[in-house]
């Protein structure tokens, strides 16, 4: 599996749960269509029939020589198998009805819609103090703000904050790509650590290279290494705050 395909899957949970099931499922029938062909020498067609109305086994083999019984256990024990790999499959999309989970799904699916419309809109990575900040007074201002946040917590908080937030790891390229990256015309790389916004600042740089891109480091050290990974912007906390930032970028 890709990367892209397992990040997906990650922002996925419905479809990540009911995943295994439904290959066991597919598994039970190509199982139980390729034991058919081999038990009683048909054709595919004619096996995955059987599949559907194995009534018909028994008035094959009044024609036909062969294993009649092992071919009867066979389809009994199959069709088993089907019952509960099928209910399997209803248990999970049951349970994630009921705890919320497609709920959850339709509304992140709703976010990434509306994400989607977005153009020169301001893509915030980390909502610590700084991104806090940052993303308050832009919302203000009536700029169109999409927070980044790999924390649970912290992302429900982005919601209860009235921000559109998407949940995930801001140096994988799928995340950048659901905030809409491509329209954006700012980055902001906020999260509390200079090694993890460098490495969100060269994929930024890659993915937007005609978006503003403002990197907080700890430490002056890391303010040349920031701007050769494509910064536009440098902040130290101690020298420029959120709110600082914000104002340039409502002015």
């Amino acid at each position: 599996m890709s990367s892209d395909e397992g990040g997906a899957l990650s922002k996925r949970p419905l479809l990540r749960r009911a995943l295994l099931p439904m290959i066991v499922f597919c598994v039970v029938v190509a199982v139980t269509i390729g034991g058919f062909v081999a038990l009683a020498d048909i054709d595919l067609v004619e096996a995955a029939y059987w599949l559907i109305t194995p009534e018909n086994i028994g008035i094959h083999f009044r024609d036909h020589s062969g294993p009649e019984t092992v071919t009867k256990g066979f389809a009994v024990v199959s069709r088993l198998a089907q019952i509960v790999t099928g209910l399997w499959i209803g248990q999970t999309v049951a349970s994630a009805l009921f705890g919320g989970q497609l709920t959850e799904e339709l509304k992140r699916v709703t976010q990434e819609k509306k994400i989607a419309t977005f153009s020169d809109h301001v893509v915030i990575c980390g909502y610590g103090m700084f991104g806090e900040t940052i993303a308050y007074q832009l919302n203000g201002a009536g700029k169109d703000v999409v927070v980044i946040e790999s924390d649970d917590d912290k992302a429900s908080q982005v919601e209860r904050d009235g921000h559109l937030v998407i949940d995930g790891d801001a140096r994988q390229e799928p995340t950048l790509e659901r905030a809409g990256i491509e329209d954006a015309a700012t980055v902001v790389a906020a999260i509390d650590d200079s090694n993890v916004n460098l490495q969100i600042s060269v994929l930024a740089s890659q993915l937007a290279p005609e978006a503003t891109l403002i990197v907080r480091v700890g430490e002056q050290t890391y303010a040349s290494t920031a701007r050769r990974a494509g910064a536009d912007t440098v902040v130290i906390p101690e020298i420029m705050s959120g709110s600082d930032i914000a104002g340039e970028l409502t002015d």
